[in-house]
């Protein structure tokens, strides 16, 4: 096995990775209380993506941790959660963007957000904006009311250092991010580290 030099992903942009089946991407939260959306592909059909909703469907619960499989939109697993320093992330919001920004934030100078941060990382495999699912929002902490289903996205559990490790269960391209919602990251804006352990070579 080799392990790649340590990556960061400076905040509120995104990065592009390829994975083989049996790599190990590993994302760190340098500082604590950063979220990272994640993203996957087939590299052989990229019309086939990480689903959170079957992700969740099958684990049967909106929060996954270590053992859990994270499944694509054609019910093959993507990623095997193998390690997991926080354990709290969530699956059901979508990327935030320029319209989030406006929407809930009042902002109209137009800031691409992770939606656009995660097209512009995957532009050279013919991924756009339209194409962007509901990521895996590692560190994400949104709490769900259990009577009203309401959501309020909270400060992330995640403390400077904690990580996930994901192995790849089939050959990938997969995007990552630093966010840059506001109150995914309770309003200070931070990077994201990451690697990838080589199954080969």
């Amino acid at each position: 096995m080799s392990i790649d030099a340590l990556q960061r992903v400076p905040p509120c942009s995104a990065r592009a990775v390829e994975l083989d089946e049996g790599d190990v991407l590993v994302i760190v939260d340098p500082e604590g209380e950063q979220v990272s959306d994640l993203v996957a592909f087939a590299r052989d059909d990229t019309r086939e993506y990480l689903s959170s909703g079957r992700s969740i469907d099958y684990a049967s619960r909106l929060f996954l941790t270590t053992g859990d499989l994270l499944y694509s939109n054609r019910s093959r697993p993507m990623f095997e959660i193998i390690e997991d320093d926080c354990g709290r992330h969530d699956f059901t919001l979508t990327p935030c963007s320029k319209d989030t920004f406006e929407i809930i934030y009042g902002e109209t100078e137009g800031r691409p957000g992770c939606e656009g941060n995660l097209a512009h990382a995957l532009a050279p495999y013919d991924i756009g904006v339209d194409r962007i699912p509901i990521a895996f929002n590692v560190f994400m902490h949104v709490a769900v009311d259990a009577d009203t289903g309401r959501l309020e996205v909270r400060p992330p559990r995640s403390k400077p250092g904690d990580r996930i490790r994901l192995r790849a269960r089939m050959p990938l391209v997969a995007a990552l991010t630093a966010c840059s919602a506001g109150q995914s990251n309770n309003f200070r804006y931070k990077p994201i580290d990451y690697t990838v352990e080589r199954a080969a070579g």
